[in-house]
């Protein structure tokens, strides 16, 4: 076997191997694990500044490569930061000594000649549902991301049976991305990543922030916890807890007859 297509195979099967040899890229301890973890579910609970979308579009620009005619599917909260992941799949693309052959691209897709599509989309629940088969689903800042669009999302795998990533910096203890992280029992694979375990973020920067944000807003930021805020009397999981599903609600201060 040549060289060439010994390193093909090892980039196929390692994930974390393509990382390094045909990227550049040398992964964090923890982006090395979840590369090479074969987990359909996974949730990503991140720091800001963590590399968690550096290692999505490895991740989604791995499976386009090596897995003809996927559809890889990256879901944000706007336009915007759907954008922003798919431009790093693009520049990963621009690191590679030969550039894969492209038959379509445009701001927000692209298609390879392999058959496989990477298509990035904003979160609307009309628009995930025009799709179907997906090989790989990512939700970028799903904690984000409306409740909605992630019951759309589900569907798409059965057939499939795709792979979900559910990353994202956490918002409070309320969606879908907290109550999987929380009690979504043992389907998912969890990861937990402050700012304390990237090398690239340093102690001095973080007492700053600490400094400067108050402790719950640098818990949430930096230190991948689900805190409710500081001026929050009761916090959201408790409310939900005492609201009786079988009282029917006051109608301008009085009940139905």
């Amino acid at each position: 076997m040549r060289a060439d297509a010994r390193a093909d195979l090892r980039h196929a099967l390692d994930p974390a191997a393509f990382a390094i040899e045909a990227l550049g890229i040398t992964p964090d301890p923890w982006q090395h694990s979840f590369l090479r973890s074969t987990a359909r579910r996974q949730i990503l609970l991140c720091s800001r500044q963590s590399g968690k979308s550096t290692v999505a579009a490895i991740a989604a620009l791995h499976r386009a490569l090596f897995y003809p005619q996927s559809l890889v599917l990256v879901v944000s909260p706007s336009i915007r930061q759907s954008g922003e992941l798919f431009r790093k799949i693009v520049h990963h693309v621009t690191r590679l000594a030969v550039a894969p052959d492209l038959s379509e691209e445009s701001r927000l897709s692209m298609r390879l000649a392999n058959g496989s599509r990477v298509l990035s989309l904003p979160s609307s629940p009309e628009t995930i549902r025009g799709f179907s088969a997906a090989s790989l689903v990512i939700e970028d800042e799903a904690a984000f991301v409306d409740d909605d669009c992630y019951v759309a999302i589900r569907p798409m795998l059965a057939v499939s049976k795709g792979r979900l990533v559910l990353m994202s910096t956490p918002f409070g203890r309320r969606g879908h991305f907290y109550r999987e992280w929380s009690s979504g029992g043992g389907q998912w694979e969890r990861f937990s990543v402050t700012a304390a375990q990237c090398p690239r973020i340093s102690p001095e920067f973080l007492a700053e922030e600490r400094e400067s944000l108050g402790a719950w807003r640098w818990l949430q930021e930096y230190g991948a916890e689900f805190v409710e805020s500081d001026d929050q009397l009761f916090a959201i999981d408790l409310v939900q807890a005492a609201i009786a599903s079988d009282v029917e609600p006051l109608l301008f201060g009085l009940a139905h007859a």
